[in-house]
This record gives C-alpha cells, sequence and structure tokens, in this order.
C-alpha cells in the first residue's frame, strides 16, 4: 500500500531516513529505532524546550513513531488507509513533543497518547463517511465507544442500550441514534462508471434515477420569469392608478429604505396621523383590487 502525497511529505520532513514507499517497510523500520532511557528523554526534552534544539525534537518523534503505528492499528475496522493513520498520528505526536514538559516527572509517551488518538480521532470523523455524524462532543464519545461497548452483533436490546448510556454518560436516545448512523451507509448518487445493466433486469435504484432537482430546471426557472415580470408589470399598472397622494404614502411607508412614520407623514400632508392611516389602508385595498382585475 502506498502513502498518498500527504503523507509521503510530511513524513519525508520529520523522518528523512525512513522508507516511504511501502507501509509495512515504513512499520519495520521505525520498529528498529532504539527506545531511548528516561535520562535520554529527558535532556532531549530541555534541549529542545529551552535551546530550540530541532535535532533533539526530532529525535524524541522519531523514537516514539513504533506508539504512532501500533495505535493506528487499532483504527482499522473503519476502513481507511493504514498509512493515513498512522500520518495523522504522527501529527499528533509532534504536537505533544512541542508541548510536553521533561519537568513534570511523565515519560513523553504517556503524555503522547492522548495526542495521537486526537489527531487520528479527528481524521476519522472527517473522512469515515461522507456526512458528518458526529459533532458534539457526546457524539465523539458515543462514535468511539459503542462498537466496543456492544455485547453483540447486530442491534443492541433496549437493556444493552441503557447499559452503554449509563456507562458513557448519555441518553438511550443518543445511543440509539448513533446506532443507527453507524448501521447507514454511503449510497452513490451516480451509476457507477462501469455499469452496464442489462434493461430487463431488475436493478437497485441509483437516487440519479429518482431524484429531480426541480430548481434548476430550465422550464420552471422560465415560468418562474415570466410570471414574477407579470406580476411586476401588472404592480406597477395598479400603483400608477392610484392618486398622488396615496402613491407618496405607500412609497415612503413600504418602497423607500427608511421608512417615513405616520406622524412624519402627517406632517407632510397637513392631515393627522390616524388619517394617513386610513389612507394607507385604502391604497393598499384599492391595489390588491386592481391587480386581481
Amino acid at each position: 500500500m502506498n502513502m498518498n502525497t500527504r503523507t509521503s511529505h510530511a513524513l519525508q520532513v520529520i523522518q528523512p531516513h525512513l522508507p516511504i514507499g511501502n507501509i509495512e517497510a515504513y512499520i519495520q523500520r521505525v520498529n528498529e529505532i532504539p527506545f531511548l532511557s528516561a535520562e535520554e528523554e529527558y535532556d532531549l526534552a530541555v534541549q529542545y524546550h529551552e535551546q530550540g534544539d530541532l535535532q533533539a525534537a526530532q529525535r524524541l518523534v522519531l523514537a516514539h513513531l513504533r506508539y504512532v503505528a501500533r495505535v493506528s492499528r487499532n483504527y482499522l475496522g473503519y476502513g481507511l488507509p493504514i498509512a493515513d493513520l498512522i500520518q495523522e498520528g504522527t501529527i499528533g505526536l509532534m504536537k505533544a513533543v512541542k508541548r510536553f514538559d521533561p519537568k513534570m516527572g511523565v515519560r513523553l509517551v504517556s503524555f503522547a497518547v492522548h495526542w495521537i488518538k486526537a489527531e487520528i480521532h479527528e481524521y476519522v470523523l472527517r473522512n469515515w463517511r461522507i456526512v458528518k455524524i458526529a459533532t458534539t462532543k457526546a457524539q465523539r464519545k458515543l462514535f468511539f465507544n459503542l462498537r466496543s461497548a456492544k455485547q453483540r452483533l447486530g442491534w443492541s436490546t433496549q437493556a444493552e442500550v441503557n447499559t452503554i448510556a449509563h456507562d458513557l454518560g448519555v441518553s438511550p436516545a443518543e445511543v440509539r441514534q448513533m446506532e443507527e448512523r453507524l448501521n447507514a451507509r454511503d449510497v452513490s448518487f451516480d451509476l457507477p462508471v462501469d455499469d452496464h445493466r442489462d434493461p430487463d433486469e431488475k436493478q437497485a435504484l441509483v437516487p440519479v434515477e429518482y431524484l429531480e432537482d426541480w430548481g434548476s430546471s430550465p422550464e420552471s426557472q422560465l415560468e418562474s420569469d415570466n410570471w414574477n415580470a407579470h406580476i411586476g408589470e401588472q404592480f406597477n399598472h395598479a400603483f400608477q392608478s392610484l392618486d398622488v397622494r396615496s402613491r407618496d404614502i405607500l412609497e415612503k411607508r413600504w418602497l423607500s429604505n427608511e421608512k417615513a412614520t405616520l406622524h412624519e407623514l402627517a406632517a407632510a400632508h397637513g392631515v393627522s396621523a390616524e388619517r394617513i392611516r386610513q389612507l394607507e389602508k385604502n391604497a393598499i385595498e384599492a391595489l390588491k383590487e386592481l391587480m386581481q382585475q
């Protein structure tokens, strides 16, 4: 299995002497890289954080790549390339090295495992399905724990759902919803390129064969444009049929960006605000009658 371009480039930067053409050769090589003792790891971390020694950081990363490969294998069940999983895990390892404080009194691997898994989780959620199935924290937790928490294949019983919900701190409804998402599958909208169907045989339909985008129909668009043009002409004709005062009131109350108030129009026309309201109402009723003719 060949690594993709992004994977190859990133691994070349941090591991220039490791094989990148074949994933098995890569894994074999990283397993041959010697472990670091606690003292070596501490000294390298101090050199990197206090002196900015990038070679020290590289040695820390290289010595822990075997853990990235090991963690990545746990996510093969999602059907994603192991090379990409390793790539994302390596990014997590690099972030961990950057944030690792050697004075915390713990080994780097204990600190880095969280960052490695976090990057892989993000990659899985982005690429496992076309439609994103886990957006909230609770959904993410369910996504990565539901498979291992289920006691058998197929759909869970209500008792199992309740147990899983209790263990993961979510509601039974959320467990059911995630179970439905996990058991669903993506469907291609179009026919396969190499599809050679026998017209006499019954075949499962794909969405392109029964879904129609009415919004993109030229006939529907032309009909809509013509109707809008007709309504516009009808409105203009009716509006011009009104008296000057009624047109002024409607224009300033409804057709201007800065709408005038009843009191402003009352002062302009020398009548009361209540009279302006009556004239406005009468003008709107007259418009309706004219447009229905």
